[in-house]
């Protein structure tokens, strides 16, 4: 199929996926292959540190949750927020456009790139493919997802319907995405689809 193609450069790919789809070893396929790629995880990670720019409002907003050192208390958050959608519309109105602030950093780092992957958990549900030229669904079967998530550590039954209750539906991401791959199908099936990709948005993407 073909992809819109964007007006100025970079491309921007969207990456998304719901919890234990292989979004994370996706992404560093593509970072092997070049690609310049912004993980909004990471960046939450930064904003949640000792000195990083989300420590005092989520101090203030959730007690209890901030160290004496600035960083935030991810487990303590957590427990705070889960179950309770008021206090988690709360949380992401002070993160989110800190987390915007900085991919709008990562873009301006990366101007002159062909092309650039976001990696964003909630893309969809937090309509940031308006952000993006193109969007790229990892997916796999429910009981696939299921055992990667439980296999994790901290995270009970309990926390993995939570998590996936404030998600879209997978097959409503695959429905509405440019690209999908299945990562149960092994990693050499999902390499081989990201250096598709690669050279499809390459290939339809006008130099300069």
């Amino acid at each position: 199929m073909s992809v819109a193609m964007p007006r100025v450069r970079p491309f921007v790919l969207g990456l998304t996926g719901s919890i234990g789809m292989g979004k994370s070893a996706t992404a560093a396929m593509f970072a092997e292959c070049g690609v310049p790629v912004h993980d909004a995880d990471a960046a939450v990670h930064a904003l949640y540190g000792p000195e990083g720019a989300a420590g005092p409002a989520i101090g203030q907003a959730f007690p209890g949750t901030v160290g004496p050192d600035g960083a935030v208390d991810r487990a303590a958050l957590r427990a705070a927020v889960i179950g309770h959608p008021d206090r988690l519309a709360r949380l992401e109105a002070i993160v989110h456009p800190l987390v915007r602030e900085a991919e709008a950093a990562f873009l301006r780092r990366h101007a002159e790139a062909p092309l650039v992957l976001l990696d964003i958990p909630l893309l969809y549900e937090t309509e940031g493919a308006a952000r993006c030229d193109a969007v790229l669904v990892v997916t796999a079967p429910p009981e696939v997802q299921r055992a990667r998530v439980l296999a994790r550590a901290g995270l009970s039954e309990a926390d993995f319907e939570a998590i996936r209750a404030k998600q879209m539906p997978d097959a409503e991401k695959r429905a509405r995405a440019d690209f999908v791959i299945d990562t149960s199908l092994g990693f050499a099936h999902a390499e081989k689809e990201v250096q598709r990709i690669i050279a499809q948005v390459k290939r339809d993407t006008p130099a300069g």
